[in-house]
């Protein structure tokens, strides 16, 4: 019974797009035994550190200098151009078509953007800063009109306009009834993108390192990046080696960098035959979004909730343990960056399937962005293909990428918080016993993540 209902689900057509909708094929794989290998992977990862000298521990983090970084000073160009290209996609957005696997600006916003280039900042660097759609058009404004910003940004504030904004975009992106159409999102894109702006000019760039919710994930998601600055030139190193330069952040980045990983897990908690158990819905009938937003958004804030007091409590544990002279606060800002490789590597994972139907979609739209006919890269007649759903082994490569992922992310994490807590702490037993609880905790939210990926799909 259990296998035709996965058939029915894989023969069903349906829209690809902003989730992963392909997730119920590993009910077939033997995914109880990919998980406990994972878990135990980490937990060997935990008992490996413990052993571990100290210098060893820390030295992974090492990066290796590169070639000289170029001094071009070509951002702004390339930034004035990235809101050119917006500001025809949201009008494309309202005049083209309603379809959204057809329109351009869904596809770009939701998998190019929200999936291709956020998965490229954690593993490259700060594309960011050369695509970011404000800062040349702010430069260009300032140098024509001669006006710095009027107002300085109030301090009390700290991130709490962006830990606001990222929750608000959260709540389009999973509670939405429409996320993807194309009119509404234009409308939701222009208008934020004239509002940072309108931010950028009053405060500053302060506003966009502060307030501005996107730039703020994107910079984060560069910590831990395989490349990056190191003086003045570009390094290689583990991922990860950018938060061991830097390791400390303000309160309100890590409860953002707690509510990036949040908000990611529930995002795969939300489609799960086990959350619309806890609805009353039946997952194979499912009444569409418009029935479940309260719902959704009551569980999205739950979700971050219940996180962020799992982590403070892990935290605080450990440093009873320890006996550490530091606060719950310092520590919780100390290791809160320990969960990035965790998040990123669940959003490789979460959103690959999706990734693999809808950017063949967006390939077709820039092929013709205005559904005319076009052949503008000369590929003629494109036909998106979903057949490595078909096949038992391509099948299982896909689902054992998202695993690696998921576990890669959770090994990191693991060395990243041990090499924090050495630095921190000094001797290896105090950072191991600071770190116990928060190593089960790591433990623990790698099965969650793993069954978060085998489960059925009710979306």
């Amino acid at each position: 019974m259990r296998t035709l209902i996965l058939i029915s689900m894989l023969m069903a057509p349906s829209m690809a797009l902003a989730h992963a909708s392909e997730q119920g094929f590993v009910l077939l794989l033997p995914t109880d035994v990919y998980i406990t290998a994972g878990v135990a992977c980490v937990a060997l990862t935990v008992v490996l550190l413990v052993l571990t000298p100290a210098r060893l521990a820390k030295g992974i983090f090492h990066p290796i200098p590169l070639l000289p970084r170029p001094q071009l000073p070509l951002h702004h160009l390339s930034s004035c151009a990235a809101a050119l290209l917006l500001a025809i996609l949201v009008w494309i957005g309202f005049t083209g078509s309603r379809d959204p696997l057809v329109n351009p600006l869904p596809l770009f916003i939701w998998t190019v953007w929200w999936v291709g280039l956020v998965s490229l900042q954690g593993l490259l660097g700060n594309l960011w800063r050369w695509i970011n759609p404000w800062t040349g058009p702010a430069a260009l404004l300032s140098r024509l009109t001669g006006l710095r910003a009027p107002y300085r940004y109030p301090r009390f504030l700290g991130f709490a306009p962006a830990i606001v904004i990222f929750l608000a975009f959260a709540i389009l992106l999973l509670a939405d009834p429409a996320p993807a159409d194309p009119a509404r999102l234009a409308l939701f894109a222009g208008g934020y993108w004239y509002a940072t702006l309108l931010g950028l000019v009053l405060f500053g760039p302060r506003w966009l390192i502060r307030a501005e919710a996107l730039t703020i994930l994107m910079r984060t998601y560069a910590r831990v990046s395989l490349l990056g600055r190191k003086g003045p030139g570009l390094a290689l190193g583990l991922s990860g080696w950018k938060i061991i330069a830097r390791p400390r952040v303000p309160l309100g980045l890590a409860i953002f960098i707690l509510i990036l990983l949040g908000t990611g897990s529930f995002d795969g908690l939300n489609e799960t035959f086990w959350w619309f158990g806890q609805l009353g819905l039946n997952p194979l009938e499912f009444p569409g979004r418009s029935a479940v937003v309260t719902q959704t958004i009551l569980g999205l804030i739950a979700a971050n909730t219940l996180l962020i007091a799992a982590f403070c409590l892990s935290i605080w544990l450990g440093l009873r343990i320890s006996h550490a002279d530091m606060s719950l606060t310092q520590a919780f800002c100390l290791f809160a960056p320990s969960i990035l490789p965790i998040a990123f590597g669940y959003h490789v994972a979460h959103y690959l399937t999706s990734f693999m139907v809808d950017s063949q979609y967006a390939l077709k739209a820039v092929n013709d962005p205005l559904n005319t006919g076009a052949n503008l890269l000369g590929l003629g007649q494109f036909y998106v293909t979903t057949g490595f759903f078909n096949t038992p082994g391509t099948v299982r490569t896909i689902w054992l990428t998202q695993a690696g992922a998921v576990v890669i992310g959770h090994v990191i994490a693991i060395l990243l918080a041990h090499a924090l807590a050495l630095h921190a702490f000094g001797t290896r037993r105090r950072a191991a016993l600071s770190q116990a609880p928060l190593a089960l905790f790591m433990v623990f939210y790698t099965f969650f993540g793993l069954w978060l990926l085998a489960s059925p799909r009710g979306l």
